[in-house]
C-alpha cells in the first residue's frame, strides 16, 4: 500500500459546501494531502478508515488577499516572528492562504520588509506580499501615512517590485505615471489593483484597460458612487474583468450594500479582512505601519483624526455576516471567501474549492458556521 493510500481517510456524514450547492449528507476522501474524491449518501463510500462528521459543514480553506495583521501582531514591520503570529492567528479562523499586506512607507523600506516576508512564503504561511501604497491619492489616503505618498515614478516602482514575492500592488490611477505603472505591474506577473483613489470613471476604466484587475476595498478609500459621477466604484462594478474587494464587517459596508453589490456588477466579488494587529485582541492602542490607531468597541480608527484604520475582522466572521446579516446563500458566501480569491491569485487549480485533485485545505464548521477544525494539505493546522 502506497503512503498516500495508507494515510487516506474518508469523512462521512458531512455537509459539503460546493460553489453551487450544499451536499447535505456527503463524504469526502483525503489522500496524499489532496482531495481524492467526494460523493453523496447514495454513492459508495471508499474502503478504508472513516470519520463521521455528524452533519458538520466542510468548506475549502479561506483565502484573504488583503490582510495587515492579527492576534496582536503585524505584517507591516517585516519582522518574521510578528508575521508568523499574524498568519497563524488568521489560520485559526480559517484563512489557509493569504497575502501579507504592507502599508505606505518609503520605497526602500517597503522593499526590505517585502524581502523579509519572503521567508514566510517559503514556509507556506503566506502566498506573497501586497503593497497597499505608496502610490495612492493624498485626498483618499485613509489611514495611510501622507508623508510617504507619491506618484509611481520608474525608480520608486522598480524598487518596490524588486522583491520576487510581491504579488499585488494598489495604485491610484489618476496619479502621474499610474497607467504605465499598472502596465509594468501586470506585465511583470503581479496583480495591479485600483484603490485609495479620487479618480473619475474614465480614469479608472483606463487603468482597467491597462491591466488592473482588482478594486481595493470597494467604496472605502475612494470617491463615492454618484448617479452622474460613477467614479471608481461605478467603473469597477461595470467591468467584467475586475474583482472587487469587500470588507464585510458591518462597519466598512452596510449589510444592504454588500447584498446589493453581490447581486449587481459585471465582475466577481471577494471578501477581504483588511485586518490589522488588533484583530482578535481587545480595545486599546495599536499601530498600523507608522500610524497610531485606537480601537474602541472593535472599530479601529486613527488616533489623530477619524479615518477607519483597517479592521478587526476575521474571514470566518465575514462569512457568517454574509449569511446572517446579508442573507447570502452559504455556497455564495464561501465561494466569495475561497474560490474567487483563489482565482485572483491564479491558484484555483490548487486551492479554493472542494474538488478532487485540489490540495486538502479544509475547514470543519459547526451549525453556526464557527470554525472547529482547520486542515492544510490534509493535516491539522497549528
Amino acid at each position: 500500500m502506497s503512503a498516500p493510500e495508507r494515510d487516506a481517510v474518508t469523512w462521512t456524514g458531512a455537509r459539503l459546501v460546493l460553489p453551487d450547492r450544499v451536499i447535505e449528507d456527503g463524504w469526502l476522501r483525503i489522500a496524499g494531502g489532496r482531495i481524492d474524491a467526494l460523493g453523496t449518501a447514495t454513492d459508495p463510500v471508499p474502503a478504508g478508515p472513516v470519520r463521521d462528521l455528524a452533519g458538520r459543514y466542510v468548506t475549502p480553506g479561506f483565502v484573504d488577499i488583503h490582510v495587515h495583521g492579527g492576534g496582536g501582531a503585524s505584517f507591516t514591520t517585516g519582522d518574521l516572528d510578528e508575521a508568523r503570529v499574524a498568519a497563524k492567528f488568521h489560520l485559526g479562523h480559517g484563512t489557509t492562504t493569504c497575502l501579507a499586506s504592507l502599508v505606505t512607507a518609503p520605497p526602500e523600506e517597503l522593499a526590505r520588509n517585502a524581502d523579509a516576508l519572503g521567508g514566510l512564503v517559503d514556509d507556506g504561511l503566506i502566498a506573497g506580499v501586497h503593497l497597499e501604497g505608496p502610490f495612492l491619492s493624498a485626498k483618499r489616503c485613509g489611514a495611510q501615512d501622507p508623508r510617504y505618498l507619491r506618484a509611481p515614478d520608474k525608480d520608486a516602482l522598480e524598487t518596490v517590485l524588486r522583491p520576487e514575492h510581491v504579488r499585488m500592488v494598489t495604485i491610484a490611477p489618476e496619479l502621474d505615471g499610474a497607467l504605465d505603472a499598472v502596465r509594468r505591474v501586470a506585465g511583470g506577473g503581479a496583480i495591479a489593483a485600483v484603490g485609495h483613489t479620487d479618480a473619475s470613471y474614465a480614469q479608472t476604466t483606463a487603468a482597467f484597460d491597462a491591466g488592473a484587475t482588482v478594486a481595493t476595498h470597494l467604496f472605502n478609500g475612494m470617491r463615492g458612487l454618484h448617479h452622474r459621477d460613477p467614479g471608481p466604484v461605478g467603473a469597477a462594478l461595470n467591468d467584467a474583468r475586475v474583482t472587487v474587494e469587500l470588507i464585510n464587517d458591518g462597519i466598512h459596508l452596510h449589510p444592504a450594500v454588500v447584498d446589493l453589490v453581490m447581486r449587481a456588477g459585471a465582475g466577481e466579488k471577494t471578501f477581504v479582512t483588511d485586518a490589522m494587529g488588533a484583530a482578535g485582541m481587545g480595545d486599546g492602542a495599536y499601530r498600523l505601519g507608522s500610524m497610531d490607531v485606537r480601537v474602541r468597541d472593535g472599530v479601529a480608527r486613527l488616533t489623530d483624526g477619524d479615518a477607519i484604520a483597517g479592521s478587526t475582522l476575521t474571514m470566518d466572521a465575514a462569512v457568517r455576516n454574509a449569511v446572517h446579516a446579508s442573507g447570502l446563500p452559504l455556497p455564495v458566501a464561501v465561494a466569495t471567501a475561497a474560490s474567487v480569491p483563489a482565482r485572483v491569485l491564479g491558484l484555483d487549480g490548487e486551492i479554493g474549492a472542494l474538488r478532487p485533485g485540489l490540495r486538502a485545505d479544509l475547514l470543519v464548521l459547526d451549525a453556526d458556521l464557527t470554525v472547529e477544525e482547520v486542515y492544510r494539505a490534509g493535516a491539522p493546522a497549528t
